[in-house]
């Protein structure tokens, strides 16, 4: 669709004439949505602003324009603006409406998502750990606590992106209430204020819900548009659509799935472009919108990954990478489905227009042999402990994140079964400083055969929060740590020091030099210099288990298990000259050479 501009004709995917200043409207027609009255076709890709550097935003969204979307998708995540109760924060990678800004600014509209719960393989779906702390808190429900914190949440929120919406001026198109709710309930009364909280936050624009087709009957508010996930058939996505939206359109597909995530010891999910193209073809043949999900991955960096857990089913913690096998890579940069999707689209282009050029990839570099000279064992750099007779988990200790060590005093002079009930997620167990071997949720483990020397013995519990579940009836059982009782051949034990290890910063450890007779989890640091800075990736095959950081920036996690065996660092990140990197590793404690490589290994499974 063609509009006339000082003589030019412009696609109607950028903002048209005066886009900084002009008001546009944006509506429900029977069949098509209607942009400033006219027909207009959404067609988007997903994008996550956390998982992107901020640095590298606008060079993501030049690559959505270069692909032929004229919208961006996005989330927004609880978690990231309320990490402590009544704390926001909308700065730096969380600047949101910064986000919405350049997309604006590079021609592009937004949908946006900003539901408490999001899912996204994101941890806690989105939810703050603090909830839990809330006796009584019912998630996705009307019990009053919830509601409460929801209303500041959707307030605070409000204030940043409502000025934002396209009916005062602004390029956010549509926004999205709740979260594939039908998979999870069916409460209309809840679903109603959700749409009086999001009105009351100033989103006075245009709502609509999302669902699978199989619960989109329990999803659906009367009175919004119902669009449609993982459902591609055009004739199938309108008869659904019209059945709950009185016999009309206009028809969204919200989420359509070209790929797939991956989580720690599965094999990384690839997906053949050519039957998508078919699919996307049909879809904007037939005149409906559509948003892929993802468009963009990037990485969960920090420890924001989420987990899958089903009574059924193990428990499944995400990889830091989100690459998704996107049409964008982790890196951003575009993919042989980019390049096909890219071709489908512009069979779709009025005639006689062209996408922009695509923009190059990014350059890689190998970094080799840098030295980890400094090094500090975590048993070595205990801060001030919280005392309890059995252990407290991290959420009654205010710890969102990260590690807590526990330590209790045993008898010695034997060997003995310890089981841990309800560990939650990952644990090195260790007798006088000295490794005795792990507990792994994922595997169902949750016992470890130990020995104690002869006397009084320091029994120390490393436990990891692995992420939070995301998704399913399990989001008010996501407490972290040891959640019950420890066992040692078949006695509670008692009496317990509990040391966190959050690492928000890493600005409170002194480095050593000497040697010592603890060992375990250890953090290592070194430097290096750079002439040119590139995307590197550092290459954890021969590495345990752990976290990594570049220049103060959490890059995330790495595990030997894989199949994600490279840690992603953007160039945005890394500078000319001095460079700090920082491993802190689990398992493997006489590390002390790191090296980068210029690719990804994301297909690697290790035992």
């Amino acid at each position: 669709m063609l509009m006339a501009c000082g003589g030019f004709l412009l696609l109607t995917m950028g903002l048209g004439c005066n886009s900084a200043s002009r008001q546009h409207s944006f509506a429900l027609g029977d069949s098509a949505f209607l942009l400033d009255g006219k027909p207009f076709q959404i067609i988007s890709g997903e994008i996550h602003y956390p998982r992107v550097p901020r640095e590298a935003w606008r060079a993501r969204l030049k690559m959505a324009k270069a692909m032929g979307l004229n919208t961006i998708s996005t989330y927004v995540f609880w978690n990231l603006h309320e990490p402590e109760k009544g704390v926001f924060d909308f700065t730096g990678n969380n600047d949101i409406a910064e986000f919405v800004k350049e997309a604006k600014e590079e021609g592009l509209w937004v949908i946006l998502r900003p539901s408490p719960y999001v899912c996204a393989e994101w941890e806690f779906g989105g939810y703050p750990y603090w909830l839990q702390n809330e006796k009584g808190l019912v998630v996705r429900s009307t019990e009053t606590q919830y509601l409460n914190e929801y209303k500041k949440y959707i307030d605070a929120v409000g204030k940043q992106l409502a000025p934002l919406q396209v009916n005062h001026g602004g390029n956010i198109l549509m926004i999205q209430i709740e979260n594939e709710y039908g998979s999870y309930g069916k409460d209309k009364d809840y679903l109603a204020l959700n749409e009086k909280m999001f009105r009351g936050a100033g989103f006075d624009g245009l709502l609509y819900t999302c669902d699978p087709p199989g619960d989109l009957p329990n999803g659906y508010l009367p009175g919004l548009l119902p669009a449609v996930n993982g459902l591609v058939k055009p004739e199938a996505v309108k008869s659904l659509v019209r059945k709950y939206h009185n016999g009309k359109g206009p028809f969204l597909i919200a989420e359509w799935y070209p790929a797939w995530f991956d989580w720690w010891g599965t094999k990384h999910h690839r997906v053949a472009p050519e039957s998508y193209a078919t699919e996307l073809d049909s879809v904007l043949g037939s005149g409906l919108s559509i948003n892929m999900y993802m468009f963009h991955g990037g990485t969960t960096r920090g420890f924001m990954n989420g987990a899958n857990y089903k009574d059924s089913t193990p428990y499944e913690p995400q990889i830091s990478s989100y690459d998704y096998d996107a049409p964008l890579d982790e890196a951003g940069n575009p993919t042989e489905k980019f390049k096909i999707f890219r071709s489908v689209i512009a069979k779709h282009l009025p005639a006689g227009e062209t996408l922009p050029p695509i923009p190059a990839s990014k350059p890689t570099m190998a970094i080799n042999d840098i030295q980890l000279t400094k090094h500090t064992y975590l048993l070595d750099a205990l801060p001030a402990p919280i005392i309890a007779d059995t252990p407290v988990t991290f959420e009654n200790l205010h710890q969102a994140y990260g590690y807590l060590l526990y330590r209790t005093i045993v008898d010695g002079d034997k060997s003995s079964t310890l089981k841990i009930d309800e560990l939650r997620d990952y644990a090195v167990v260790m007798v006088n400083g000295q490794p005795q071997g792990t507990v792994d949720r994922r595997l169902g483990q949750n016992s470890l055969n130990i020995h104690l020397p002869a006397g009084r013995d320091t029994l120390d519990i490393f436990v990891e929060n692995l992420g939070r579940i995301n998704f399913g009836p399990n989001l008010l059982k996501n407490n972290k740590g040891i959640t019950h009782k420890v066992l040692l051949g078949g006695r509670e034990l008692k009496g317990w020091s509990m040391y966190g290890f959050p690492f928000k910063t890493l600005d409170n450890f002194k480095w050593q030099t000497a040697t010592t007779n603890n060992k375990g989890p250890v953090l290592l640091q070194g430097n290096f210099k750079l002439e040119n800075v590139a995307d590197t990736y550092f290459d954890m095959t021969s590495w345990g288990k752990g976290v990594l950081w570049v220049n103060g920036h959490n890059l995330g996690r790495y595990w030997r298990v894989g199949p994600q065996q490279t840690v992603y660092v953007p160039k945005e990140w890394l500078k000319k000259g001095d460079n700090e990197v920082t491993v802190l590793e689990e398992l493997n404690d006489d590390k002390r050479v790191i090296n980068a490589i210029n690719h990804p290994i994301l297909d690697s499974l290790q035992k």
